[in-house]
């Protein structure tokens, strides 16, 4: 018989077993499922031609019935897609249909309304406006067919024939499926079926693709040991254990170089060292941005908090300051720890301290904005670049329009010289402050007020649905302590002002997205992350935490691969150069250790060649404009204002200076060199002459198993032409190429 002690402990056992198996099973669970639907757009009997019916009878229209063939240019047109399961919530603003005509060109036709219609698969109603949306090129030509495809989430249908003013022409049908140009290969490898099977390191796990997909987006590249982490404990754990994550690495802290005086001491290279042989740094490390340079890419190269160091970096191109014009490294430094600080934190928070940031001030003039002298620039800036842009936007993002189909301004100059007003009198802490030396300018400090410089005069302030003050009466007959009140209470007046403009949100998730995950998300993304900002769930609004989470976990982020070719973004020079040295090992240029983060090589900084010299915006408009439209497409791609012919070359230059050969060693300013190892790769081909599986490996590690059946191919051949017994020159070889290819340089 069970005694009574024993009989207690095993219900006390199996109550804890089963809590520890709810909660297994719900980690198990607890990634958003990466496959999402891919869309099937209705066709015409002949299958080369959409369904499509006049928008005004597609609620009463019986998918069985003969469809129009062709329709005017501007006119309201119901096309139909199936495979389709939406979110609560979910709506026409998900959709994106694309055109091409008989010319080449590419257009994009607004959607305008979306609903279910009745059949014995949920089908839905897409409806069109046949105009460009962008209206980058001239309409498309009325000779006849263009080729249409819808896409959703990422997805793309395959296309199909409609006719446009009229039918025919010399447009081509696809000789391959469209959707399958984009899909994984990786499943579909012909060798593989016949028999070979690679290592199970690179292949047959779930979502592997989706994981790697993942890692591009919240860190500076995937590696080894990232991906079988979260492989192991899943997307969202990981995504918690970031949020706590200590920042910097311990060991690379922040660089701690002391304040100097603006103007460099003539002896400032040229003082005496104890030993002869060590190199004298004093220009290098205080009057150029080299120390935090050099920091910033260690940490991205081998730091665990990835996730807050990308945060911090995408923050740096939207509350843009440069080096151009800022002085000392220190004082990068200390505008950088704002960033990382409120990475995970509050917008207002991040508003109030970048506003009161020395290196903001110095760099849009804030500190020498006095009443007498007023300078607009930051309270110019705040608006336009940093929080509610120049337009009025929807929830989702898309712009609102007046009765003339404007866009509808959110501020003139009389609001920008009243903001100014409230933004004069701040200056640097020089005295009293706990960072304060003589003679030399307090770049730690936030700056304080000035109160004999500061405008007492009334302001007025933006007004939207919602906005409460929006009026600062004058302080009249204010001595000092009063004015330093009244100032502080404008201020913060005013940052409240613009942090509750409704623009906020929708302007802040567009911007963060496209330098996570996309260049052109569709409004229904948007949409659904600017809700978050908006309200986190518990009545907060601005919460970061919960604005990354949103992004990175939302469906058309997530998924193993994307069949729209239109999704992704441009790697960015930085990121280019992080996520090839993230995935082979960067290390020293003698093999072992950590490299100092240099970047130099005998021909030059190869950021720089790339046009993308890490904290040297050439303007505070970042280094692209997020508005940019690639030439030739109805396409968002901010990232492209950086590719030119010129740029195209530096990048194959920087792939061929770190596959072929590496930065060495070279004092002072490379102190321990850079290169990126192939010891795994090197040793795949060795093992497989036939070199697929090196291309296996490379297509799992740098395409996420979406490199196209020609890529390969045209690489495979590349590979087999060297011989066999030079494993390394063959792997040297693959990474050249992959690194160097369009689908690869699209982070997608």
């Amino acid at each position: 018989m069970v005694s009574m002690k024993s009989h207690v402990l095993l219900r006390l056992f199996t109550a804890v077993f089963v809590l520890c198996l709810v909660s297994i099973l719900s980690f198990a669970q607890d990634d958003p499922d990466p496959n999402s639907p891919t869309p099937v757009l209705l066709r015409a009997k002949d299958s080369k031609r959409v369904f499509a019916v006049p928008a005004d009878s597609a609620q009463s229209v019986n998918l069985s019935m003969a469809n129009r063939e062709s329709f005017p240019p501007n006119s309201r047109v119901a096309i139909f897609a199936k495979n389709v399961v939406l979110m609560e919530g979910e709506g026409a603003n998900a959709f994106r249909v694309y055109v091409e005509d008989s010319r080449g060109k590419q257009y994009r036709f607004p959607v305008v309304d979306l609903y279910q219609v009745k059949a014995r698969t949920p089908t839905y109603a897409i409806v069109v406006e046949l105009r460009d949306e962008i209206g980058y090129w001239d309409p498309p030509s009325a000779d006849g067919d263009v080729l249409l495809r819808v896409s959703w989430r990422g997805l793309t249908s395959d296309r199909a024939r409609l006719g446009y003013g009229t039918t025919g022409g010399s447009i081509q049908d696809d000789a391959i499926p469209y959707s399958k140009l984009y899909a994984s290969t990786l499943r579909d490898d012909p060798v593989r079926k016949a028999g070979r099977t690679a290592s199970p390191e690179y292949v047959g796990y779930r979502w592997s693709g989706d994981r790697m997909r993942f890692l591009e987006q919240a860190a500076f590249g995937p590696t080894a040991a990232l991906d079988a982490r979260i492989r192991r404990i899943g997307i969202r754990t990981w995504l918690a254990e970031q949020f706590e994550a200590p920042y910097p690495s311990a060991s690379n802290p922040y660089p701690n170089n002391a304040l100097k005086p603006s103007n460099a001491p003539a002896d400032c290279d040229n003082e005496q060292t104890i030993t002869p042989d060590v190199p004298v740094t004093c220009f290098r490390d205080t009057y150029t941005m080299y120390p935090v340079q050099a920091w910033f890419f260690k940490e991205a190269y081998y730091g665990d908090a990835q996730l807050r160091h990308r945060v911090a970096w995408a923050l740096s191109q939207i509350w843009v300051i440069s080096g151009v014009d800022t002085q000392q490294s220190r004082h990068m430094t200390e505008y950088h720890k704002v960033l990382s600080n409120n990475a995970f934190g509050n917008y207002r928070t991040l508003m109030q301290q970048m506003t009161l940031n020395p290196g903001m001030g110095n760099y849009l003039d804030m500190v020498r904005s006095t009443k007498n002298n007023p300078n607009e620039n930051y309270a110019r800036e705040i608006k336009q670049l940093f929080t509610i842009g120049l337009f009025m936007l929807n929830p989702d993002g898309t712009l609102q329009l007046d009765g003339l189909g404007d866009p509808i301004p959110t501020y003139d100059q009389n609001t920008v010289n009243n903001f100014t007003k409230v933004m004069t009198g701040w200056n640097f802490c020089n005295t009293g402050c706990p960072n304060s030396v003589v003679g030399v300018v307090n770049y730690i400090d936030p700056i304080v007020l000035v109160p004999s410089n500061h405008d007492l005069t009334a302001k007025t302030l933006l007004s939207y649905p919602g906005s409460t003050t929006t009026n600062i009466a004058a302080c009249t007959g204010c001595n000092t302590a009063a004015i330093t009140t009244y100032a502080n209470n404008s201020l913060n007046q005013t940052l409240d002002n613009i942090f509750n403009h409704p623009n906020v949100g929708p302007f802040v998730s567009k911007t963060l997205i496209q330098h996570l995950v996309t260049s052109d998300p569709t409004p229904a993304y948007i949409g659904r992350v600017a809700a978050v900002f908006n309200n986190n769930g518990s009545g907060v609004r601005g919460d970061l935490k919960a604005v990354i989470r949103a992004i990175l976990l939302d469906p058309e982020a997530r998924g193993d691969a994307k069949t729209d070719p239109n999704f992704g973004k441009l790697r960015e020079p930085v990121q280019l150069l992080t996520n090839v040295a993230r995935t082979f090992d960067v290390t020293t240029a003698a093999g072992t250790g950590q490299s100092d983060g240099v970047f130099y090589s005998p021909t030059g900084n190869l950021l720089t060649t790339m046009a993308q010299t890490a904290f040297y915006s050439p303007t505070v408009f970042n280094y692209y404009s997020p508005d940019f439209v690639i030439p030739g497409t109805a396409l968002l791609g901010p990232e492209f204002t950086l590719m030119t012919t010129g740029t195209a070359i530096a990048r194959a230059n920087f792939a061929n200076t770190m596959v072929f050969n590496q930065i060495n060693a070279s004092q002072p300013n490379i102190p321990l060199g850079t290169k990126f190892l192939y010891t795994e790769m090197q040793a795949l081909a060795a093992a497989d002459s036939s070199g697929n599986l090196l291309l296996d490996a490379l297509n799992d590690k740098m395409m996420h198993g979406t490199m196209s059946a020609s890529m390969r191919s045209t690489i495979l051949t590349a590979v087999t032409n060297i011989v066999a017994t030079n494993p390394l020159a063959r792997a040297q070889q693959a990474v050249y190429l992959v690194t160097t290819s369009s689908q690869y340089q699209v982070q997608r």
